[in-house]
């Protein structure tokens, strides 16, 4: 039976057991291809049936979630999930999780500041949207080495990070600006109204109008403004 659920970055942790102690972890990381799908049905009905490469069904009396395509899915003890947990970084969604930590790796790092908030061993769950946007948020070249980062442009980041991840998973999507910087500054934010610099390539920028650029960075695209985030 499953009797809890624990995330930390992009890993979800799923506990089973057939008393109130865990004793399986069921451990998926989603990477770029992963996806759940859920199906609700009465609660006297079978199940749908399952259709394509399933890696796992669970299902509930009026619910069944299937899961394809993820990076990662074992099924772990307890002492296996906490090496996990030991070889990620700081998570802003984990209420306990110690920034010090993180700067700490950054601030002893020649790799630029933009690679290494993708590194989950750094910082769990920041994606290449929160990387952008926090980096322009914080007027920050994303080329710049991660020990020329001082603690105090590093508090503030951790704190925009936690501030806006907690709020996308609260609304359920990412939203970056700030209402006096969109181009309608009341009401829900419009999907073109969202952000900054992600996926604004070659549009002005909001605060200083230069052209936004995107480049290829550590795998991913990575998107800037020149004049506000100048080296």
């Amino acid at each position: 039976m499953l009797r809890r659920s624990d995330a930390h970055g992009k890993h979800l942790f799923l506990g089973f057991a057939a008393d109130e102690k865990v004793t399986h972890w069921l451990h998926v990381h989603l990477g770029l291809y992963g996806a759940w799908s859920v199906a609700r049905h009465g609660e006297h009905d079978e199940p749908p049936e399952a259709r394509g490469a399933i890696r796992v069904r669970l299902t509930g009396h009026t619910a069944t979630a299937d899961l394809r395509g993820p990076t990662a899915c074992e099924v772990l003890n307890p002492a296996q999930k906490r090496l996990v947990h030991d070889r990620l970084g700081s998570d802003p969604l984990r209420p306990r999780s110690d920034p010090a930590v993180a700067f700490e790796r950054i601030s002893r790092s020649r790799a630029p500041i933009g690679g290494l908030l993708m590194q989950q061993e750094v910082v769990a769950g920041v994606g290449n949207v929160y990387r952008a946007e926090v980096l322009f948020r914080a007027g920050l070249d994303p080329y710049r080495p991660g020990r020329e980062v001082s603690a105090e442009q590093w508090e503030g980041m951790w704190q925009d990070l936690v501030t806006l991840m907690r709020a996308g998973v609260r609304a359920g999507r990412i939203v970056t600006t700030r209402p006096q910087d969109r181009e309608r500054p009341s009401g829900r934010p419009r999907r073109e109204d969202s952000h900054y610099v992600y996926k604004r390539t070659g549009r002005p920028c909001r605060l200083c109008g230069t052209a936004v650029v995107a480049e290829p960075f550590v795998a991913r695209t990575l998107y800037r403004c020149p004049s506000c985030q100048a080296p």
